[in-house]
């Protein structure tokens, strides 16, 4: 190792040091003969940050930016890591790092090092993401720490539409790309940062960068990213290469995997599990921040997954069981419908096959300071294959009818005119202000309502229409401050039902995955995505309380 350092003996040592930070890699193992490690090109690299970048956001806006030991180690890897013909040694980096450890600004500072100090004639830049608006993420980091140094403020351009940054002494521009793959082809890459590579919807937009490489002397793709769900994708790709790299079962000396994750089998209520996995840890990510996380994981079933994924950088399922029924049944208190005549109501319907368990749930809003939220339920099944369904669902649908929570209708299909006289009365005993309806199968029950004067409105059954409404059931749920009176369907219900989280944490239950029927679920978050649409938040202080006078 000794020899593969070049530099005075206090920097051989110091990078020693430095170097032995990148989690679980040897940077000294199979280096090829004649490749060798520049102290003071890693040095030089190091000190662009301090000596010409600020950090632009939170606590530290305004002041230099000073890498972190971890972030040094990166730098000084990619920088002073050289090749006998004197090149760069690395041509790709994977940096897997969970949330809120200063990637954005991290990865601006870098790619505003290579532009204005690598010299490279032409040189293009890139900065590329699943969407617009993580496209711009980067841009906005790069934007701002150039405009705070008089130096690089003075000699480049910025482009706030294009999203670029021209640098004309070496006729160099970087430039911020979104996922439009199609249109990037032709381009000369010489450095890129693919930024969250867990949330690009395939492989395309980085190998269009990738192959875009081939005509550069020393390029590097640079990819950051946040761990991705179990699943076939480019991320997870890059992330298995990366630890076969890392544990020595690859040889790719121009392949620099730095991962930074907890282990599947960790106690993840460690704190010193989250400092494994969390390197800007008391930086940009705070201990009290992962412990007011960590508290929501054990509460959440759901969240767990979130938690490990996005904080841990765990790799989990997209789809998971999602409430604790311990949670759910916080609001078993007896609920009578009486006391709620001439209430606030939003009604939920799911409509079902003529053979299967249709739901309506109304749902009240408080009307009272620390008031919960309450949900009356009905179901109907066909009475003739209720005892088939029982063996099927291995549930007592004949018990409960007996004790009336479900409603047993004549024959073997559903009478959609039960159902019907059902809404109408609702509409009678309380303020009905909408019924939410998924809209398949729905439509001429949705025309004869309407005719009726009832108000409906569709709730299509995606992330968009529903994410808000499935976030907030669970708030309420976890909270206590949802009452169902222990209705033992929407309970089983509740317990059957998986929720598919996307990329950035947002749900929507998974009808394809949960585990029995959901269809009281479906019909109780109908109806709440209605009340959050007319911006039902329970009651105001000033209703409750009235004004106080200072």
């Amino acid at each position: 190792m000794p020899d593969l350092l070049r530099g005075t003996a206090p920097q051989r040592s110091t990078w020693s040091t430095l170097l032995a930070l990148l989690p679980g890699y040897d940077c000294f193992r199979d280096v090829p003969d004649g490749w060798y490690f520049d102290c003071a090109l890693a040095d030089k690299a190091c000190a662009f940050f301090p000596d010409c970048l600020q950090f632009v956001e939170g606590e530290r806006a305004g002041k230099p930016f000073e890498l972190e030991p971890w972030q040094r180690a990166i730098v000084g890897a990619i920088f002073g890591w050289m090749r006998d013909d004197g090149t760069r040694r690395y041509r790709e980096a994977f940096v897997y790092v969970p949330r809120k450890n200063g990637k954005s600004s991290f990865v601006a500072g870098v790619l505003l090092r290579v532009l204005f100090t690598d010299g490279e004639p032409g040189a293009q830049i890139y900065s590329a993401a699943a969407d617009r608006d993580q496209a711009a993420l980067i841009f906005r980091h790069a934007k701002a720490m150039v405009e705070r140094s008089r130096f690089m403020a003075a000699n480049s351009k910025v482009y706030q539409t294009y999203k670029s940054i021209e640098f004309p002494r070496t006729n160099s521009v970087y430039r911020a790309l979104s996922s439009e793959a199609a249109t990037k082809h032709g381009l000369s890459t010489h450095f890129a940062v693919v930024d969250e590579l867990h949330a690009h919807k395939n492989r395309e937009l980085f190998d269009v960068i990738n192959t875009s490489t081939g005509a550069r002397r020393q390029p590097i793709m640079f990819t950051i990213t946040t761990a991705d769900y179990n699943r076939e994708s480019i991320c997870n790709e890059k992330y298995d290469y990366a630890s076969k790299v890392r544990d020595g079962i690859l040889s790719d000396p121009a392949f620099l995997p730095v991962l930074y994750e907890a282990a599947r089998d960790a106690d993840w209520k460690d704190p010193a599990v989250w400092a494994k996995a969390n390197p800007n840890l008391g930086v940009s990510v705070s201990r009290e921040y992962l412990e007011r996380e960590c508290k929501r994981a054990q509460e959440s079933a759901a969240y767990l997954n979130t938690f490990l994924r996005l904080h841990l950088n765990v790799r989990t399922d997209a789809d998971v069981a999602w409430l604790s029924m311990d949670a759910w049944d916080k609001g078993s208190e007896p609920i009578d419908p009486e006391s709620l005549r001439g209430r606030p109501c939003y009604l939920g319907l799911d409509l079902s096959t003529k053979t299967d368990v249709t739901a309506l749930a109304a749902l009240f809003p408080p009307v009272a300071e620390d008031e919960p939220w309450k949900a009356v339920m009905r179901f109907w099944v066909p009475k003739d294959n209720a005892h088939r369904r029982e063996h099927r669902d291995r549930v007592p649908y004949a018990t409960w009818a007996r004790q009336g929570h479900i409603d047993l209708t004549d024959g073997d299909v559903i009478d959609y005119d039960f159902i019907h006289a059902a809404i109408v009365d609702a509409c009678a005993r309380y303020e009905v202000r909408d019924v939410g309806f998924d809209p398949w199968n729905a439509t001429q029950t949705a025309n004869y309502l309407q005719a009726q004067g009832v108000t409906c409105t569709e709730v299509r059954q995606g992330i968009q229409s529903l994410g808000e409404a499935t976030k907030e059931l669970e708030r309420l749920v976890i909270g206590g401050e949802l009452q169902h009176g222990g209705n033992p369907v929407l309970r089983w219900m509740a317990s059957n039902t998986m929720v598919l989280m996307d990329s950035n944490g947002n749900m929507k239950v998974n009808k394809g995955k949960s585990t029995g029927r959901i269809d009281g679920i479906c019909a109780l978050l109908n109806a709440l995505a209605r009340a959050i649409a007319k911006g039902e938040n329970g009651p105001s202080v000033y209703e409750t309380r009235g004004i106080v006078t200072l």
